[in-house]
């Protein structure tokens, strides 16, 4: 079976990259590798994610659900540092890329964890919730880590998003409006769409 990054264990050859990266007015050193979302670049959505995610009022932590490489939760860190920020993913590899990603840029706010969507976040409730999601491995899964996401934010808590269009973004927005009371398209950019989700 061939590897995705959302595998728990990749088993392709190793081949470790690493580029600079501005985001939100920093510079960052990343590396990714094989079997991890994206490996040569900080990708569009992600970027578009990092740059117009506002903090919430909300006290509390925030969770990069799908975390990769460490991109998303290292930026935000880096630019709440007053904010504790848990970073989880299924993706062995990926998790130790992003240990070594958040050592790199003296980024210390984290906790970077192993969990298959909320496995090991059980019982954790989050400010704010950041996700650009695993389109690949199916509606079902996505929509899943929705619902889970809606039970796992505190009380005026956020859900950020990042989805394409031709990847489900209008049957994602859907899905949201389910789940909460309030779900906002905060920015369209190259057919991505970043929605905001809050249960008021």
């Amino acid at each position: 079976m061939a590897d995705h990054y959302f595998s728990q264990t990749p088993q392709s050859e190793r081949s470790p990259k690493t580029w600079q990266y501005r985001l939100r007015g920093t510079m960052y050193t990343f590396t990714s590798d094989v079997g991890v979302f994206s490996k040569n670049e900080v990708d569009f959505g992600s970027r578009l994610l990092i740059e117009e995610f506002t903090e919430p009022e909300k006290a509390g932590d925030f969770l990069d659900l799908g975390c990769g490489y460490g991109p998303i939760g290292i930026a935000l860190a880096d630019h709440y540092p007053e904010r504790h920020i848990v970073m989880s993913d299924v993706n062995e590899r990926a998790l130790e890329l992003s240990k070594e990603n958040a050592a790199h840029n003296h980024v210390e706010n984290v906790a970077i964890l192993q969990s298959d969507r909320f496995a090991q976040l059980e019982n954790r409730s989050f400010a704010a919730i950041i996700t650009n999601p695993p389109i690949r491995a199916g509606k079902q899964v996505v929509h899943q880590m929705f619902e889970e996401s809606a039970k796992s934010l505190k009380s005026g808590g956020e859900l950020w998003v990042v989805i394409q269009k031709k990847q489900g973004a209008p049957s994602a927005k859907k899905k949201l409006e389910s789940l909460f009371t309030e779900v906002d398209t905060v920015a369209r950019d190259k057919r991505y769409y970043i929605f905001k989700a809050v249960n008021v």
